[in-house]
């Protein structure tokens, strides 16, 4: 029998970890550099806290079952839930705000396609505790240095700003219920993917066809005065205080290139309660790289802690397509740096013992187990990528001496057997 990974999860071959680790490693030293602090929860977390908090209907999108106990539980799908479990347990004894940053693995049983499988790795940054403008700018912050520590610049991605606030000030200023805002931000949040014929279709079922024009309107406003024209025209004072304090703060902090005001962003989750954002490469390729935004009464709904908060997640997947296409994905590092080397069976126990100092010192060496020849021991120094093979031989034990290969700069040079360690440490140190 042949067995492969299972539709939608990936192996991860030694290069391919590497590029995950980078990416993940930039994640953590910029979540870090924000004063963030890293925390986890349980892969399997019970059924009920994700349906309390989106639906019976997402059940179809998990991984759940029954386990041995009786009772029903699910990999989890997203943090966020299990972020508002914890931090409620503990919120008396937190200083505020909070801000709290994990790198989960999620799993959702969802159709594979480009920059979505049924499992990724996401980074999940939260600020609680602090209900002003500068909470959701120092969040959006925080997702666009992530990006620009990986490589990428304002000409790879963009953040796509709205606010839900604004949004169904506009809707009431264009006769919609209230009551009928849920279904009007779902279309708003698919209409990009939408042809005219298929957008109709949306709109019909949503029972929102008087009002399509009043929705796309609303949703195609990407400046200041579009907005404002907008609000005159439904005559409703829609203050866009908060939404202007947050693009401004990121301007004061040199991000205005990375920033566009774009009403279409509604984010189809039901909890968000003012900012929302998602970034998106620049050409528009691929679907949203990172999305969040405030949800300041879902802690009191999962956690019956009331405590206004806001964050994001922002996954491996589509990102790592992005740093792909852009040339970032960096050179896989070398898994030997140096190869010990022996040339004759007698010169063997000198390789064991110099091999083993190498490493208590901290460099990555190898050394041939089969007893090939010089030449093979070298080629597989190469193959292997190491950047120095050391060789032992008779004479230079005879001699106390061993000759070291700078494999990049082909160059030898012959160095005492009590001081190769410091040397190839600092060779190693200026590579």
């Amino acid at each position: 029998m042949t067995f492969q990974a299972l539709p939608g999860f990936r192996d991860f071959a030694p290069e391919d970890l590497a590029f995950r680790n980078h990416i993940l490693a930039a994640w953590r030293r910029v979540a870090r550099r924000y004063g963030f602090e890293e925390y986890d929860g349980p892969p399997l977390e019970p059924l009920e806290l994700y349906t309390a908090k989106s639906g019976e209907e997402i059940v179809g999108q998990l991984f759940d079952f029954t386990d041995k106990g009786g009772r029903h539980v699910t990999l989890r799908p997203e943090m966020t839930p299990t972020f508002a479990r914890m931090v409620s347990a503990r919120a008396n004894g937190l200083r505020k705000p909070i801000r709290w940053f994990s790198v989960p693995q999620l799993f959702r049983y969802e159709k594979q396609q480009r920059g979505r499988l049924r499992e990724h790795f996401q980074l999940n940054c939260d600020l609680v505790g602090e209900a002003g403008p500068l909470a959701d700018a120092e969040v959006i912050a925080l997702a666009i240095d992530v990006c620009r520590e990986l490589g990428l610049t304002a000409a790879d991605f963009r953040v796509r700003l709205s606010d839900r606030r604004v949004i169904q000030a506009l809707l009431v200023g264009a006769g919609l219920d209230p009551a009928h805002h849920p279904a009007a931000l779902g279309v708003v949040d698919k209409l990009e993917r939408l042809d005219p014929e298929a957008r109709d279709r949306a709109f019909a079922g949503a029972g929102l066809m008087d009002y399509i024009d009043a929705v796309v309107d609303m949703a195609v406003v990407r400046s200041w005065d579009q907005l404002e024209d907008l609000a005159e025209r439904y005559r409703v004072d829609v203050s866009a205080t908060e939404l202007r304090q947050v693009h401004d703060a990121l301007g004061e902090m040199g991000l205005y290139e990375f920033v566009e005001v774009d009403l279409s962003i509604v984010r189809g989750l039901a909890y968000y309660t003012g900012t929302v954002f998602e970034l998106f490469d620049r050409q528009g390729k691929m679907r949203a790289i990172c999305g969040g935004g405030r949800y300041d009464t879902l802690l009191q709904s999962l956690g019956g802690v009331d405590l206004p908060s806001v964050g994001f997640g922002m996954g491996d997947v589509v990102l790592g397509e992005l740093l792909k296409d852009r040339g970032l994905r960096p050179a896989a590092a070398a898994g030997t740096e140096v190869m010990v080397a022996a040339v004759t069976a007698e010169d063997l126990p000198a390789t064991l013992g110099l091999a083993h100092e190498l490493r208590d010192a901290g460099l990555a060496a190898e050394y041939a187990m089969n007893g090939v020849a010089l030449g093979k021991q070298l080629r597989q120094a190469d193959a292997r990528g190491a950047r120095l093979a050391v060789v032992i031989g008779p004479d230079d034990r005879a001699t106390g001496m061993v000759q070291v290969k700078d494999l990049h700069e082909k160059t030898q040079v012959a160095v005492a057997r009590d001081a190769v360690v410091a040397h190839c440490t600092a060779t190693l140190g200026t590579s």
